[in-house]
């Protein structure tokens, strides 16, 4: 018999429905508003003008009942809301795991990218249903909307990785996902 710091979990089915993002049995919901993305955009005076409008949902995070501790695999699904913000496609904040594991991203609608930093390489992966994002441990990574409807995707990873939101901010991604005539393209990276 294995020696558990803390108790499992039991053995559940989850159902998720595409359409809605919802998940069963529910999880935490977390909802970030555009206010809630402070420093991410390069257009700083365009974001604060949208935060302190309508303040709009940018993105939405419904997660599972399996909690966040070692050994465990959590799973959530994010929806990302169309639109930009002074050009650069609606995003997520982004993170690095402070310890170090991979995990994936399935794309489940719409259209994404998934954009990873390492702190010297940029990488990006179109995401679209079906398509799976592997990110290797050590890669800081953000999720955009690069379409012209909600994005959603399905996140798995290990539950005792955790999120520094602040390594972001500290070094960036890299590059932006900026808006064009034809569709985006990856932009230098600079300072919001």
């Amino acid at each position: 018999m294995t020696d558990f710091a803390t108790p499992p979990i039991d053995p559940m089915r989850i159902s998720f429905d595409p359409a809605t993002a919802a998940i069963v049995p529910a999880g935490p919901v977390l909802t970030r508003r555009m206010s809630d993305l402070e420093g991410l955009f390069a257009d700083s005076a365009e974001w604060k003008r949208t935060a302190g409008g309508d303040d709009r949902i940018v993105y939405t995070v419904n997660s599972s009942p399996v909690p966040e501790i070692g050994r465990e695999l959590p799973q959530s699904i994010t929806t990302i809301q169309p639109g930009d913000c002074g050009g650069e496609f609606y995003m997520t904040k982004g993170h690095q795991h402070p310890d170090p594991q991979g995990e994936i991203y399935y794309g489940l609608t719409g259209v994404g990218g998934l954009l990873l930093f390492d702190g010297q390489r940029t990488e990006w992966i179109d995401m679209e249903p079906g398509v799976i994002g592997y990110i290797p441990p050590q890669w800081a990574h953000r999720s955009v909307n690069v379409g012209d409807e909600p994005y959603s995707f399905l996140a798995v990873y290990p539950g005792g990785a955790g999120h520094d939101y602040q390594w972001v901010l500290d070094h960036g991604m890299g590059a932006r996902a900026m808006r064009t005539p034809s569709g985006y393209e990856l932009a230098p990276y600079r300072n919001a």
